[in-house]
């Protein structure tokens, strides 16, 4: 069971698993009350519904947006976070990024270095939550492209050099106030995005392969 400590939390988690339950379905043909899901080793979830693994998904949510990737035979990950200008960058940064990320960061000008922080940490979320690893790798173990004059991209993988091109990242434009980032397996895809009814407090998100 998951547990949260403030409301708004627990509603956010809702509402992604509810909206997500629905576009699963929708695209499964199936009732959104029968898309069951099950957790990979290290806690990635998946569809538990037989038949239906070809279909994967990720969802993230931070403050008032929730996003949800899908996408059909290839593996996805999703990240959001709200940019926040009370969070200790350089010295998270120092402790998680790698060297040259670390080096990227302190030397931006420093009216830019909160929005890059945030890009930075979001693209690193989306690859890990696309290979399903969790904190199994560290996250200075592998590096992304986050510089304003920078296409996201993975650039290095310390333990696996073939991952920087099996893996394409994309940057999700929400506005000043978040930082999004989404991974997917392979380069031969289109990312088509869709806003959410309003009702339902969301922004899903949709990638899909090519055809």
């Amino acid at each position: 069971m998951v547990s949260f400590h403030f409301e708004q939390d627990r509603l956010r988690y809702l509402i992604g698993r509810s909206a997500l339950r629905t576009l699963i379905g929708g695209l499964s043909g199936i009732a959104a009350s029968d898309v069951k899901f099950e957790y990979g080793a290290y806690g990635k979830p998946q569809l538990a519904t037989k038949g239906r693994s070809c279909l994967q998904f990720n969802l993230s949510h931070s403050a008032d947006v929730v996003l949800i990737a899908l996408a059909r035979g290839r593996a996805v990950g999703i990240d959001v976070e709200h940019i926040r200008g009370n969070v200790a960058i350089i010295s998270i940064a120092a402790r998680y990024f790698s060297a040259n990320e670390y080096k990227t960061l302190v030397h931006l000008d420093p009216a830019l270095q909160c929005s890059a922080f945030f890009k930075c940490w979001t693209r690193k979320e989306a690859y890990l939550k696309a290979r399903g690893d969790g904190l199994r790798v560290p996250l200075d173990r592998f590096e992304v492209a986050f510089a304003p004059e920078a296409a996201p991209r993975l650039t290095a993988n310390l333990d696996d050099p073939a991952e920087v091109a099996r893996w394409d990242l994309r940057e999700l434009d929400l506005g000043e106030n978040y930082a999004a980032a989404l991974a997917v397996e392979g380069t031969d895809w289109k990312l088509k995005c869709w806003d959410w009814p309003e009702a339902a407090g969301g922004q899903p998100m949709f990638a899909s392969p090519a055809s």
